[in-house]
């Protein structure tokens, strides 16, 4: 297992980012290596959430982990439901040291696949809800800095607001 680099939108951006990605159709070695070293990229970060394309993989792979303790493992998911409005900050692996305000919903409920391609549904309210979101517009070539309302500020700034 290794840490990969975590792509950065940066002042030019890393194309890779604003691409959509391809559904897995197979879980081979190479996507099997993959998951796990996302897994040791998301920890080594202190992320929440880390999407294929963020280590440059074009593939419509998330992990996510809200408590450190939980880790959740999204192949191919799809949105089936959302409800509810949830607004507040949110940051990126991939846009470090910036933080912004997005409003998204509060619940969710996903199709996904799991390590042998088999499908589950899952729920997510509050911060998963909005970890499971911001993935999922990783795999669609979005950035949650296109729906922040207003400007971007530095992660240093909020912690001293609050």
């Amino acid at each position: 297992m290794a840490i990969r680099k975590i792509r950065e939108l940066g002042a030019f951006g890393d194309s890779v980012l604003k691409k959509p990605c391809k559904e897995v159709k197979e879980i081979t070695p190479r996507i099997q290596d993959l998951i796990n070293d996302m897994f040791d990229t998301l920890y080594e970060a202190n992320g929440v959430g880390l999407a294929a394309p963020q280590v440059g993989i074009l593939k419509r792979i998330v992990v996510i982990d809200v408590t450190g303790e939980d880790p959740i493992l999204l192949i191919n998911p799809k949105v089936l439901e959302t409800s509810g409005e949830q607004t507040g900050y949110e940051g990126c692996l991939s846009v470090p040291g910036k933080t912004g305000r997005v409003t998204r919903p509060n619940y969710v409920k996903m199709l996904a696949y799991d390590e042998n391609l088999e499908s589950f549904e899952i729920e997510g309210t509050e911060l998963l809800a909005r970890a499971m979101l911001h993935e999922m517009d990783h795999l669609e070539g979005h950035i949650y800095v296109e729906k922040v309302e207003g400007s971007l500020q530095d992660v240093d700034d909020i912690e001293e607001e609050e």
